[in-house]
């Protein structure tokens, strides 16, 4: 794996803090591996319920995507791949799929297609500043 853009670090680190301080519930994570149907992807951020976190919390890999998973894009990244991992973490049970360009704009994502803004987080902010 090459190493990501500053940015990209930046945009991962504003949206799990911004997660925690949204939710007072489950657990936000970083870089989470998650079981899909084409082989473990890592999630850049995630948050996960108190019931599913104890679920997976010994597994080396989640064997049921958390409830939010959130890729960054970078720009090795096409969007044909970043909607491939949206769908995958959605047939591996994510109630959410959250997706950042590389300008910090924030999409989401359930079973039904494109939310105007997520159900889990209404408040979460759909640009990510500094």
């Amino acid at each position: 794996m090459s190493p990501v853009k500053i940015k990209h670090s930046f945009y991962q680190g504003r949206i799990q803090r911004l997660l925690e301080s949204l939710l007072n519930t489950g657990e936000v994570m970083p870089e989470c591996a998650i079981n899909t149907s084409d082989g473990v992807k890592v999630a850049d951020v995630v948050w996960c319920s108190e019931e599913r976190f104890s679920q997976i919390e010994d597994e080396v890999s989640a064997s049921i995507a958390p409830e939010i998973c959130v890729e960054v894009k970078s720009s090795g990244n096409t969007l044909e791949e970043m909607e491939f991992k949206r769908n995958l973490y959605l047939e591996a049970q994510a109630i959410e799929v959250w997706l950042c360009n590389e300008q910090g704009q924030m999409k989401f994502y359930n079973e039904q297609g494109e939310l105007e803004q997520s159900l889990l987080v209404p408040k979460f902010p759909k640009q990510i500043k500094r």
